[in-house]
């Protein structure tokens, strides 16, 4: 990873962009993407697809979804305290004492999620934070003040956090899942144009939008470039920290490589053209089975139109959904090269249907 990548991805990562107000973080992957695109389309809710041999009939996808988890204001006490609800799968336990912004017409208001101190708490049977009692404090003192600096039922609320590097080989950050997919898609781009790469199909890099709260901006853009084949990436649990269940959720360790699925939604030629390309070149991948779904947005690309065939290939991750997610470099870089060392190999019109 180069000086100009490690600064997009700062950049990228440390923006806000909550699901339904993606705007701003769809601008800065676009600015990073368009010296390696021919053109890009943007739709009606936020979704934005860069589009390399935009007249080849042939249509391959490369996607990542550019939402992260974040809160909704939903009423404002008579004392100035706000209480909230989830806009996607925002976890209620690790909100206390969490730093947050409030994002307004006016701007952007810092506040705390307040909570109560262990000395009071000590003899009676312990509160635990639930979405009945986590509450933001803005610094005001009335409905009015909190209302006076833009804030209203509806205005969003993201965790006050910036990227960091841990131990020199993990990057860490709040909305890893799943910005670190756009970074690492744009960067397949980026490898092709700089490689002088000439494509016999169109390829769309697709940024998709609202898949925290049920893929949906990939079900919208699916209907629209009806692709004949899609690649999706995105993050999935690293299975060996603490608290972890391998037996329910597999055997995942972030720096083994990325991890490449199984199941209904994943069609099995283009997952076993996959694996090839990676013993081919040597690149150490782990294996995934997913009952029913994924919960990705495979799922949406899959079952979108007559059918797509749609693979998964997932960056390891610890600690989904918090403030500290974390993923492991050399892992990043491995789908980087696994994702652009598919394209480069894949043939206009390759069919991959069972029955021919």
């Amino acid at each position: 990873m180069d000086k100009k990548s490690k600064k997009f991805l700062e950049e990228y990562l440390n923006n806000a962009s909550p699901t339904g107000f993606e705007k701003s973080g769809q601008e800065i992957w676009l600015k990073y993407l368009r010296p390696y695109i021919d053109t890009y389309i943007s739709d009606t809710y936020g979704t934005v697809v860069g589009v390399i041999n935009p007249e080849a009939e042939y249509k391959v996808v490369i996607e990542a979804h550019a939402d992260e988890i974040s809160w909704f204001v939903n009423y404002i006490t008579d004392e100035g305290y706000i209480y909230v609800i989830r806009n996607g799968g925002s976890d209620h336990q690790i909100a206390p004492s969490m730093r947050v912004n409030v994002h307004t017409d006016k701007g952007v208001v810092k506040g705390v999620f307040g909570w109560p101190a262990i000395h009071v708490r000590q003899g009676e049977k312990e509160t635990t934070p639930s979405l009945k009692n986590i509450f933001v404090d803005v610094g005001c003192s009335s409905k009015e003040e909190v209302e006076k600096l833009g804030i209203h039922v509806g205005s969003v609320i993201t965790f006050d956090d910036e990227m960091m590097w841990l131990n020199k080989k993990y990057i860490v950050g709040r909305a890893l899942d799943n910005r670190i997919g756009g970074f690492m898609i744009a960067e397949v781009a980026r490898k092709l144009h700089e490689n002088k790469k000439k494509l016999p199909f169109c390829l769309y890099i697709v940024n998709s939008v609202q898949e925290e709260i049920g893929l949906r901006g990939a079900q919208m853009i699916a209907e629209r470039l009806q692709p004949d084949v899609a690649i999706v990436t995105d993050v999935t649990h690293d299975t060996t920290a603490p608290l972890y269940s391998k037996i329910k959720s597999g055997d995942v360790k972030c720096g083994n490589g990325p991890v490449i699925s199984y199941g209904p939604a994943v069609q099995n030629n283009v997952r076993d053209m996959i694996i090839k390309v990676a013993e081919k070149k040597k690149i150490p991948f782990q294996r995934l089975a997913a009952s029913r779904s994924t919960g990705t947005d495979t799922d949406a690309f899959a079952y979108s139109n007559a059918g797509v065939a749609s693979a998964l290939i997932s960056l390891p991750l610890k600690y989904m959904h918090t403030t500290v997610e974390t993923v492991h470099q050399d892992d990043v870089e491995k789908v980087i090269k696994l994702i652009y060392e598919v394209l480069v190999q894949l043939k206009a019109g390759h069919d991959f249907r069972y029955i021919k």
